[in-house]
């Protein structure tokens, strides 16, 4: 119930109930230890919702089996003008064929993920994964330059000489970097977090 309510919060809009033969065929799709993490979110299902109205009218009866293109999901107000949009799809997508579309056990995830009910392990896990560019498991100096050039802006006016990225990526290594590899993984960047409680 808390998670359903947090997800609710997280992404805005009104409680409506996801009627109850969809529910049933919803769970009966999932894996078993799905189907409870489904329950409590699908109990105030604004969630189901949300999702059933980014798919077009002909679709939305079959919401639980449809997967919702990225364009629809960017159409997001929470995720429209996030930086890390597309990343964001493409952590949370399943797509086999790489398009970032979202089904929408996807959906609930990102919803879990970005709830304030989510624990600080899970929030700084898939903070980690959007993150890391290159899907290579570590945080290198490329990922953070791309990390930088998203918080600060693609615009000549705003991005950082290459003198100043070097000296941040240089300072982000110090503080965060404990092994001294060159790259940040993830218990590394959990360390990281776990001091910065407005994380």
């Amino acid at each position: 119930r808390a998670k359903a309510e947090a997800a609710r919060a997280a992404m805005g809009g009104s409680a409506s109930l996801l009627p109850r033969e969809a529910l049933g065929e919803y769970q009966g799709c999932l894996p078993r230890r799905s189907r409870h993490r489904a329950s409590l979110v699908l109990a105030s299902s604004s969630a189901y919702k949300r999702f059933s109205e980014l798919l077009p009218k002909e679709e939305r009866e079959n919401a639980c089996s449809a997967r919702v293109p990225k364009s629809q999901i960017l159409t997001l107000p929470e995720l429209r003008a996030n930086p890390f949009q597309h990343r964001i799809c493409r952590v949370f997508s399943t797509s086999d064929d790489g398009d970032d579309s979202m089904s929408f056990e996807d959906f609930l995830d990102m919803l879990s993920a970005f709830s304030d009910s989510a624990t600080p392990d899970i929030k700084s896990h898939y903070a980690f994964r959007i993150f890391d560019f290159d899907d290579d498991g570590t945080l290198d100096r490329k990922d953070l330059e791309k990390l930088v050039n998203c918080l600060t802006g693609q615009g000549e006016e705003s991005r950082l000489s290459n003198a100043e990225m070097e000296q941040l990526i240089r300072n982000i290594l110090e503080e965060s970097d404990i092994d001294k590899d060159g790259t940040i993984n993830l218990s590394e960047f959990q360390h990281v977090v776990s001091r910065s409680p407005d994380f």
